[in-house]
């Protein structure tokens, strides 16, 4: 019997301590078929999307998908994310958070490859996100 994964309830824990302490949960995210955001804005196959309450209507963090609302350029759009398509969830404002895996053939676990977040393994703070709409930079430990 194959355990079930912990990384769509380690999701909703980050998220929801990003929203209790005041921070705005990003979630990076490997595109693929199967996931469903506005394509102009993918950059190198991945996107940054907000998914704070005052940027999503509607947000479901389920175990297999996040399904939320969201407005671009003013359009509300529908997306849809795909659990296993999470490669981080961490606040905007300071980059702390985790980080996932995707797919990969290391013969390791979806909840065995997850990472600490940044400051959990250095002293070093992460660097935050330029606050002028550039893309967050978001260091993988391996």
């Amino acid at each position: 019997m194959e355990l079930p994964s912990t990384k769509p309830y380690l999701l909703r824990a980050i998220w929801e301590w990003c929203n209790d302490n005041g921070f705005t949960p990003y979630i990076a995210v490997q595109v693929d078929a199967r996931t469903n955001v506005p394509r102009e804005f993918i950059r190198d196959g991945q996107i940054v999307l907000n998914l704070g309450p005052d940027a999503t209507n509607k947000l479901q963090i389920g175990n297999d998908l996040i399904e939320f609302q969201a407005r671009f350029g003013g359009v509300a759009r529908q997306l849809s994310v795909p659990v296993t398509q999470v490669s981080a969830i961490y606040a905007r404002e300071n980059g702390a958070g985790m980080a996932f895996e995707i797919g990969g053939d290391s013969g390791i676990a979806e909840s065995e490859a997850v990472v600490p977040a940044v400051e959990d393994i250095s002293d070093e703070k992460p660097e935050p996100p330029r606050p002028e709409g550039g893309r967050p930079k978001l260091q993988r430990i391996k």
